[in-house]
């Protein structure tokens, strides 16, 4: 009979429940989660929660009552340091509960316990911007036109422009002499004129030969 049982016992007695426990609250402050059996994790909820509470105010006092629950002092200095400047602003409901289905072995309902303001994808407080798109106007219409225009008569030149250009593409500067060609080209063109004048002469003097022959 349960008379009087106000909460789970868990099947143990008084030194190891308080114990298990205690080693609960330490792994759920160190890795923030932890996977066990729902009725654990509700006995842990209401373990822990009055902890992060005391968290809040960093006295010499609140660390003695938190560390004689957890009997370790990494936790509570974890605890004191880290956790509680996360779950400053929160008035309560530090640990959430999420199903997972029964246990394969023994088929006991398991559920996994985590603190809320460590969890990234459920954070209430980040809400992320919904991004605002615009459409585009479609291509060849008639709000294009006029912008394309101005487009246009930038890209080409204007007449004075062109008489500029022109100005200085036909008065080039003269610094030296105007017979600048290399030296290479004119004897290759009076070779070429010498060769043929050389062999009409060859020509007549072998014609006059035969004459006197």
């Amino acid at each position: 009979m349960r008379h009087g049982k106000k909460f789970n016992h868990l099947s143990r007695k008084t030194a190891h429940r308080k114990a298990m426990l205690a080693n609960m609250a330490c792994s759920l402050i160190e890795h923030k989660r932890i996977n066990t059996t729902e009725a654990k994790a509700k006995a842990l909820r209401q373990y822990v929660e009055p902890l992060i509470t005391k968290s809040k105010n960093d006295t010499t006092h609140n660390r003695r009552i938190v560390f004689s629950n957890l009997r370790n002092k990494y936790a509570v200095a974890e605890l004191f340091r880290d956790v509680a400047v996360k779950v400053g602003d929160r008035p309560g409901g530090y640990v959430r509960i999420i199903k997972l289905g029964n246990r394969q072995g023994d088929n006991a309902a398991m559920a996994m316990v985590e603190l809320v303001d460590y969890n990234e994808i459920y954070a209430p407080k980040e809400k992320k911007k919904k991004s605002t798109r615009r459409r585009g106007k479609k291509s060849g219409s008639k709000a294009d036109a006029p912008a394309a225009a101005p487009a246009e008569d930038a890209a080409t030149p204007s007449p004075a422009d062109d008489a500029a250009g022109a100005t200085a593409v036909e008065a080039p500067k003269t610094d030296g002499p105007a017979s600048d060609a290399p030296a290479s080209d004119a004897p290759a063109e009076a070779k070429k004129v010498e060769e043929p004048k050389a062999k009409d002469a060859d020509n007549k003097e072998d014609a006059d030969n035969k004459n006197e022959a």
